[in-house]
């Protein structure tokens, strides 16, 4: 267990040693002055501050001018910290994806996958919503009953509950095909929900080495045995408690951004923040609890 100064430090320490190595094949900028609070300060600001359950630029920035300017002294203007922390976006991702390998999860035998609303608004405000028009689009979600307006986010992780892939869709997005965006990097188990189950689709992921394992439908002949069933539903259920974390800690499914572009650098600190967690509790009996990081 950290306390919060040491998180923050372990935080730093992580982020900055992978976007040395993420930057020198893809450096941020090829000229013009560096800007006086690093990237690695930025990214290591945002992650504790989605760790805090602080999701918005603006609480995160006030959060550190208030409390922590002694530790980081060149935090300037709020919009220069947005505008900065926005440019991070593609960085975000890279280093999530290096971390999730260095915790072994593109090796790992078996993976989860399972999607999730991202309302844009509240649904009787959808009609007059003038944020990502031509982007966004109507959908239903059956696990909560109700049609929304928005997004929905589709998350591979392995069976320990590292991150793997995933992929943003307009909330109308057919699930089978945003699956091939979250598994170009695993092999073996891939344990999806009934919204999966298409016997073209099964035929060309074992093609790719994916064995694609989901419950039946009520109407349709089952073949494999009780335990491997009943085995298939537990392991299941871990994705749902890693998108309960990523919506409930991190705020997911909440949408402050006005367009794609922003969107989507929210969208990869939060998976990036818990990756962090992950990797920094890697060593506990439990690593995804996360409330037990920090005393």
């Amino acid at each position: 267990m950290f306390s919060i100064d040491e998180f923050i430090i372990a935080v730093f320490c992580c982020v900055d040693d992978l976007l040395q190595a993420v930057t020198q094949e893809q450096p941020i900028r090829h000229g013009g002055f560096a800007p006086a609070l690093s990237d690695a300060e930025v990214l290591t600001m945002e992650i504790v501050g989605e760790y805090r359950g602080i999701a918005t630029d603006k609480g995160i920035w006030q959060y550190f001018r208030q409390h922590w300017l002694s530790w980081f002294p060149n935090l300037s203007s709020r919009t220069s910290f947005t505008r900065q922390a926005a440019n991070l976006g593609q960085y975000k991702s890279l280093i999530q994806h290096r971390l999730a390998a260095r915790l072994g999860a593109f090796s790992h035998p078996v993976h989860l996958i399972d999607g999730f609303p991202i309302p844009v608004c509240e649904f009787r405000r959808a009609h007059f919503c003038r944020s990502f028009q031509g982007e966004a689009d109507y959908g239903h979600c059956a696990s909560k009953g109700k049609t929304y307006y928005g997004f929905h986010g589709h998350l591979n992780i392995t069976a320990d509950g590292v991150i793997t892939g995933f992929c943003l869709t307009p909330a109308a997005g057919d699930e089978r095909e945003a699956l091939w965006e979250t598994v170009t990097q695993i092999r073996g188990v891939l344990i999806g929900d009934k919204g999966y189950i298409q016997a073209q689709l099964k035929a060309e992921l074992l093609s790719e080495c994916i064995d694609l394992q989901t419950q039946l439908r009520d109407n349709m002949k089952e073949t494999r045995p009780a335990w491997w069933l009943k085995l298939i539903k537990r392991v299941r259920r871990l994705v749902e408690t890693v998108i309960g974390q990523l919506a409930g800690r991190f705020q997911i499914e909440r949408v402050w951004a006005r367009d794609l572009w922003h969107l989507t650098s929210r969208l990869n600190r939060k998976l990036l923040a818990h990756t962090v967690c992950r990797w920094l509790n890697r060593h506990q009996p439990h690593p995804l609890r996360f409330a037990d990081l920090v005393s």
